[in-house]
Protein backbone atom coordinates (compact mmCIF):
# COMPACT_ATOMS: atom_id res chain seq x y z
CA UNK A 1 0.00 0.00 0.00
CA UNK A 2 2.74 2.33 0.69
CA UNK A 3 4.32 1.56 -2.27
CA UNK A 4 1.73 2.53 -4.38
CA UNK A 5 1.22 5.60 -2.35
CA UNK A 6 5.28 6.30 -3.63
CA UNK A 7 4.50 5.44 -6.91
CA UNK A 8 1.32 7.33 -7.55
CA UNK A 9 2.92 10.34 -5.38
CA UNK A 10 6.08 10.33 -8.09
CA UNK A 11 3.70 10.23 -11.20
CA UNK A 12 1.50 13.24 -10.03
CA UNK A 13 5.43 14.99 -9.57
CA UNK A 14 6.80 13.65 -13.06
CA UNK A 15 3.23 15.29 -14.19
CA UNK A 16 3.32 18.84 -13.03
CA UNK A 17 7.33 18.74 -13.80
CA UNK A 18 6.10 17.69 -17.14
CA UNK A 19 3.68 20.50 -17.43
CA UNK A 20 6.38 22.89 -15.99
CA UNK A 21 8.86 22.04 -18.90
CA UNK A 22 6.25 22.09 -21.58
CA UNK A 23 4.38 25.76 -21.01
CA UNK A 24 7.81 27.30 -21.60
CA UNK A 25 7.71 25.39 -25.22
CA UNK A 26 4.58 27.71 -26.06
CA UNK A 27 4.96 30.86 -27.44
CA UNK A 28 2.77 33.41 -29.24
CA UNK A 29 3.70 34.92 -32.64
CA UNK A 30 2.74 39.02 -32.54
CA UNK A 31 4.64 39.70 -36.00
CA UNK A 32 4.58 38.08 -39.56
CA UNK A 33 4.40 34.64 -40.60
CA UNK A 34 7.47 32.98 -42.02
CA UNK A 35 6.31 31.40 -45.69
CA UNK A 36 2.89 33.82 -45.61
CA UNK A 37 1.30 34.73 -48.94
CA UNK A 38 3.41 37.90 -50.67
CA UNK A 39 -0.07 38.62 -52.22
CA UNK A 40 -2.59 38.48 -49.12
CA UNK A 41 -3.96 41.81 -47.66
CA UNK A 42 -3.66 42.59 -43.76
CA UNK A 43 -4.92 45.15 -41.62
CA UNK A 44 -3.76 46.08 -38.00
CA UNK A 45 -7.22 44.91 -35.76
CA UNK A 46 -6.83 44.89 -32.17
CA UNK A 47 -3.54 44.27 -31.84
CA UNK A 48 -3.31 41.76 -34.26
CA UNK A 49 -2.01 41.56 -37.87
CA UNK A 50 -5.22 40.26 -39.77
CA UNK A 51 -5.17 38.85 -43.24
CA UNK A 52 -8.32 39.58 -44.78
CA UNK A 53 -10.24 39.74 -48.27
CA UNK A 54 -12.88 42.24 -49.26
CA UNK A 55 -14.25 41.57 -53.05
CA UNK A 56 -17.67 42.89 -54.69
CA UNK A 57 -20.36 45.06 -54.28
CA UNK A 58 -23.66 45.33 -53.05
CA UNK A 59 -24.92 44.30 -49.47
CA UNK A 60 -21.99 43.48 -47.12
CA UNK A 61 -21.97 40.11 -45.89
CA UNK A 62 -19.06 38.98 -43.84
CA UNK A 63 -17.74 34.97 -43.53
CA UNK A 64 -16.02 33.56 -40.45
CA UNK A 65 -14.41 30.20 -40.54
CA UNK A 66 -13.98 27.78 -37.65
CA UNK A 67 -11.45 26.89 -34.73
CA UNK A 68 -8.05 25.80 -37.03
CA UNK A 69 -9.35 26.91 -40.08
CA UNK A 70 -8.82 30.12 -42.38
CA UNK A 71 -10.76 32.13 -44.75
CA UNK A 72 -9.78 29.41 -47.64
CA UNK A 73 -12.12 27.42 -46.19
CA UNK A 74 -15.18 29.77 -47.90
CA UNK A 75 -12.86 29.54 -51.56
CA UNK A 76 -15.80 27.63 -52.92
CA UNK A 77 -18.59 30.29 -52.27
CA UNK A 78 -16.82 34.10 -52.40
CA UNK A 79 -17.03 33.55 -56.50
CA UNK A 80 -20.63 33.13 -56.51
CA UNK A 81 -21.24 36.03 -53.75
CA UNK A 82 -19.04 38.11 -55.01
CA UNK A 83 -21.89 38.67 -57.74
CA UNK A 84 -24.31 40.25 -55.92
CA UNK A 85 -22.98 41.03 -52.64
CA UNK A 86 -19.26 43.06 -51.00
CA UNK A 87 -17.76 39.62 -49.33
CA UNK A 88 -15.17 40.05 -46.40
CA UNK A 89 -13.62 37.43 -45.02
CA UNK A 90 -10.43 36.93 -42.88
CA UNK A 91 -8.46 34.70 -40.66
CA UNK A 92 -9.34 34.85 -37.20
CA UNK A 93 -6.68 36.16 -34.81
CA UNK A 94 -4.49 32.94 -34.40
CA UNK A 95 -5.50 30.90 -37.09
CA UNK A 96 -4.66 30.88 -41.08
CA UNK A 97 -2.02 33.74 -41.92
CA UNK A 98 -3.11 36.22 -38.77
CA UNK A 99 -0.83 36.73 -36.41
CA UNK A 100 -0.71 35.08 -32.72
CA UNK A 101 -0.10 37.90 -30.25
CA UNK A 102 -0.39 37.03 -26.60
CA UNK A 103 -4.49 37.71 -25.46
CA UNK A 104 -7.96 37.32 -25.17
CA UNK A 105 -9.01 34.62 -27.73
CA UNK A 106 -12.78 34.02 -26.67
CA UNK A 107 -15.74 34.19 -29.21
CA UNK A 108 -16.69 37.57 -27.84
CA UNK A 109 -12.95 38.90 -28.13
CA UNK A 110 -12.88 37.71 -31.68
CA UNK A 111 -16.48 39.27 -32.54
CA UNK A 112 -15.05 42.94 -31.47
CA UNK A 113 -12.11 42.46 -33.90
CA UNK A 114 -14.55 41.41 -36.58
CA UNK A 115 -16.56 44.68 -35.73
CA UNK A 116 -13.25 46.57 -35.80
CA UNK A 117 -12.34 45.50 -38.93
CA UNK A 118 -15.56 46.13 -40.58
CA UNK A 119 -14.75 49.55 -38.97
CA UNK A 120 -11.79 50.06 -41.05
CA UNK A 121 -13.12 48.90 -44.17
CA UNK A 122 -16.50 51.14 -43.87
CA UNK A 123 -19.16 48.80 -43.47
CA UNK A 124 -21.70 49.82 -41.18
CA UNK A 125 -24.00 47.01 -41.07
CA UNK A 126 -24.00 43.44 -42.52
CA UNK A 127 -24.72 39.71 -42.89
CA UNK A 128 -23.13 37.27 -40.84
CA UNK A 129 -21.83 33.72 -42.06
CA UNK A 130 -20.62 31.46 -39.53
CA UNK A 131 -18.48 28.03 -39.43
CA UNK A 132 -18.50 25.61 -36.50
CA UNK A 133 -16.58 27.49 -34.04
CA UNK A 134 -16.77 30.50 -36.54
CA UNK A 135 -20.68 30.23 -35.38
CA UNK A 136 -19.99 31.05 -31.56
CA UNK A 137 -18.35 34.72 -33.03
CA UNK A 138 -21.36 35.14 -35.09
CA UNK A 139 -23.50 34.66 -32.70
CA UNK A 140 -21.63 37.05 -30.19
CA UNK A 141 -21.73 39.85 -33.12
CA UNK A 142 -25.74 39.57 -32.88
CA UNK A 143 -25.33 40.08 -29.16
CA UNK A 144 -22.84 42.64 -29.35
CA UNK A 145 -24.46 44.72 -31.41
CA UNK A 146 -27.62 43.62 -32.74
CA UNK A 147 -28.18 46.71 -34.90
CA UNK A 148 -25.09 46.03 -36.94
CA UNK A 149 -25.78 42.34 -38.17
CA UNK A 150 -28.62 41.88 -40.80
CA UNK A 151 -28.99 38.40 -40.45
CA UNK A 152 -27.31 34.79 -39.58
CA UNK A 153 -25.75 32.21 -41.43
CA UNK A 154 -24.50 28.81 -39.75
CA UNK A 155 -22.97 25.78 -40.95
CA UNK A 156 -22.46 23.03 -38.79
CA UNK A 157 -22.59 25.46 -35.28
CA UNK A 158 -20.22 24.77 -32.55
CA UNK A 159 -22.20 26.87 -29.48
CA UNK A 160 -22.74 24.90 -26.67
CA UNK A 161 -20.72 23.91 -23.37
CA UNK A 162 -22.35 20.26 -23.87
CA UNK A 163 -19.80 19.87 -27.28
CA UNK A 164 -16.86 21.15 -25.47
CA UNK A 165 -14.77 17.25 -25.47
CA UNK A 166 -12.94 16.62 -22.11
CA UNK A 167 -9.69 17.06 -23.46
CA UNK A 168 -10.98 20.42 -24.19
CA UNK A 169 -12.17 20.88 -20.61
CA UNK A 170 -9.04 19.62 -19.00
CA UNK A 171 -7.23 21.99 -21.02
CA UNK A 172 -8.53 24.68 -18.87
CA UNK A 173 -6.53 24.27 -15.87
CA UNK A 174 -2.89 25.88 -15.68
CA UNK A 175 -0.19 23.71 -16.81
CA UNK A 176 -2.49 20.61 -17.98
CA UNK A 177 -3.73 22.39 -20.72
CA UNK A 178 0.37 23.50 -22.16
CA UNK A 179 1.29 19.73 -21.34
CA UNK A 180 -1.80 18.23 -23.62
CA UNK A 181 -1.07 20.64 -26.45
CA UNK A 182 2.34 20.36 -26.73
CA UNK A 183 2.21 16.48 -26.63
CA UNK A 184 -1.41 15.54 -28.79
CA UNK A 185 -2.46 19.18 -30.40
CA UNK A 186 -0.62 18.14 -33.64
CA UNK A 187 -1.14 14.56 -33.86
CA UNK A 188 -2.26 12.58 -36.50
CA UNK A 189 -3.90 15.32 -38.49
CA UNK A 190 -5.01 12.98 -41.42
CA UNK A 191 -6.98 11.04 -39.22
CA UNK A 192 -8.60 14.44 -37.67
CA UNK A 193 -9.62 15.82 -41.03
CA UNK A 194 -11.23 11.94 -41.91
CA UNK A 195 -13.45 12.19 -39.13
CA UNK A 196 -14.85 15.31 -40.52
CA UNK A 197 -15.78 14.34 -43.92
CA UNK A 198 -18.15 12.18 -45.24
CA UNK A 199 -16.27 11.40 -48.59
CA UNK A 200 -13.01 10.75 -47.08
CA UNK A 201 -11.51 9.31 -49.96
CA UNK A 202 -12.50 12.55 -52.39
CA UNK A 203 -11.62 15.46 -49.85
CA UNK A 204 -8.96 13.93 -47.06
CA UNK A 205 -6.25 14.15 -49.81
CA UNK A 206 -2.42 13.97 -49.42
CA UNK A 207 -1.83 17.63 -50.24
CA UNK A 208 -4.93 19.11 -47.75
CA UNK A 209 -2.98 16.85 -44.80
CA UNK A 210 0.26 18.50 -45.95
CA UNK A 211 -1.50 21.96 -45.54
CA UNK A 212 -3.15 21.38 -42.27
CA UNK A 213 0.60 19.90 -40.72
CA UNK A 214 2.23 23.31 -41.85
CA UNK A 215 -0.25 25.38 -40.78
CA UNK A 216 0.24 23.46 -37.25
CA UNK A 217 4.18 24.19 -37.68
CA UNK A 218 3.60 28.27 -37.58
CA UNK A 219 4.90 29.81 -34.98
CA UNK A 220 2.64 30.84 -32.42
CA UNK A 221 -0.21 27.74 -33.49
CA UNK A 222 -0.42 25.70 -30.54
CA UNK A 223 -0.66 29.37 -27.59
CA UNK A 224 -3.34 30.46 -29.92
CA UNK A 225 -5.22 27.47 -30.02
CA UNK A 226 -5.11 26.98 -26.22
CA UNK A 227 -6.30 30.12 -26.18
CA UNK A 228 -9.02 29.58 -27.92
CA UNK A 229 -10.31 26.86 -26.28
CA UNK A 230 -9.90 28.38 -23.27
CA UNK A 231 -12.01 31.11 -24.10
CA UNK A 232 -14.70 28.27 -25.14
CA UNK A 233 -17.38 29.30 -22.09
CA UNK A 234 -20.68 28.96 -23.53
CA UNK A 235 -22.23 27.80 -20.51
CA UNK A 236 -22.43 31.50 -19.49
CA UNK A 237 -23.86 32.69 -22.56
CA UNK A 238 -25.87 29.70 -24.32
CA UNK A 239 -28.79 30.64 -22.52
CA UNK A 240 -28.78 34.12 -24.51
CA UNK A 241 -28.98 32.57 -27.72
CA UNK A 242 -32.98 33.13 -27.35
CA UNK A 243 -32.90 37.27 -27.29
CA UNK A 244 -31.28 36.60 -30.89
CA UNK A 245 -34.10 38.30 -33.77
CA UNK A 246 -32.40 38.45 -36.59
CA UNK A 247 -33.45 35.23 -39.26
CA UNK A 248 -31.39 33.05 -39.31
CA UNK A 249 -30.08 30.04 -41.26
CA UNK A 250 -28.78 26.68 -39.94
CA UNK A 251 -26.92 24.64 -43.11
CA UNK A 252 -25.89 21.03 -41.86
CA UNK A 253 -24.22 17.75 -43.03
CA UNK A 254 -26.08 14.99 -41.83
CA UNK A 255 -22.97 12.67 -41.42
CA UNK A 256 -21.56 15.47 -39.37
CA UNK A 257 -19.56 13.35 -36.85
CA UNK A 258 -18.49 16.87 -35.12
CA UNK A 259 -21.46 18.41 -34.54
CA UNK A 260 -24.59 16.57 -34.92
CA UNK A 261 -27.65 16.99 -36.49
CA UNK A 262 -29.40 17.02 -32.91
CA UNK A 263 -27.18 20.49 -32.40
CA UNK A 264 -29.11 21.78 -35.27
CA UNK A 265 -32.42 21.07 -34.26
CA UNK A 266 -31.50 22.42 -30.58
CA UNK A 267 -30.41 25.59 -31.96
CA UNK A 268 -33.17 25.89 -34.14
CA UNK A 269 -35.21 25.78 -31.98
CA UNK A 270 -33.07 28.15 -29.42
CA UNK A 271 -32.94 30.48 -31.89
CA UNK A 272 -36.25 32.49 -32.18
CA UNK A 273 -35.84 33.07 -36.21
CA UNK A 274 -34.39 30.13 -37.62
CA UNK A 275 -34.70 27.44 -40.74
CA UNK A 276 -32.71 24.29 -40.78
CA UNK A 277 -31.82 22.59 -43.79
CA UNK A 278 -29.95 19.61 -44.10
CA UNK A 279 -27.81 17.55 -46.80
CA UNK A 280 -27.46 14.23 -47.05
CA UNK A 281 -23.86 11.61 -47.47
CA UNK A 282 -22.31 15.48 -46.25
CA UNK A 283 -20.04 16.03 -43.02
CA UNK A 284 -18.88 18.93 -40.91
CA UNK A 285 -18.07 21.50 -44.38
CA UNK A 286 -21.54 21.44 -46.29
CA UNK A 287 -19.89 24.66 -48.11
CA UNK A 288 -17.48 21.93 -49.62
CA UNK A 289 -19.55 18.48 -49.91
CA UNK A 290 -22.56 20.15 -50.83
CA UNK A 291 -21.28 23.26 -52.47
CA UNK A 292 -23.63 23.67 -55.13
CA UNK A 293 -26.88 22.97 -53.12
CA UNK A 294 -25.17 24.64 -49.98
CA UNK A 295 -24.08 27.57 -51.88
CA UNK A 296 -27.81 28.14 -53.56
CA UNK A 297 -30.01 28.34 -50.18
CA UNK A 298 -27.43 30.26 -48.63
CA UNK A 299 -27.37 33.06 -51.95
CA UNK A 300 -30.95 32.97 -51.55
CA UNK A 301 -31.32 33.49 -47.94
CA UNK A 302 -29.26 36.32 -48.22
CA UNK A 303 -30.95 37.69 -51.15
CA UNK A 304 -33.85 38.00 -49.33
CA UNK A 305 -32.69 41.46 -47.70
CA UNK A 306 -31.30 42.69 -51.26
CA UNK A 307 -32.57 46.40 -52.02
Amino acid sequence: MIARLHESRFVLFAAVVMAHLLTGCMAFHAGPLPGEPKTATYASVNGARVRFIDVGEGPAVVLIHGFASSLDTWNGIVPELRKTHRVIALDMKGFGWSSRPEGDYSPRAQAELVFALLDQRGVDRAAVVGHSWGASIALEMALLHPERVTRIALYDAWVYESQLPSFFLWSRAPGVGETLFTLYYGQNPDYRMAFAFYDKERFVTEKLVTEVERALDRPGTLAAALAAVRGQRYAAIEGRYRTIAQKTLLLWGREDEVTSVTVGERLAGDLPHAHLIVYPRCGHFPMIEARGTSNEDLSEFLAEDEP
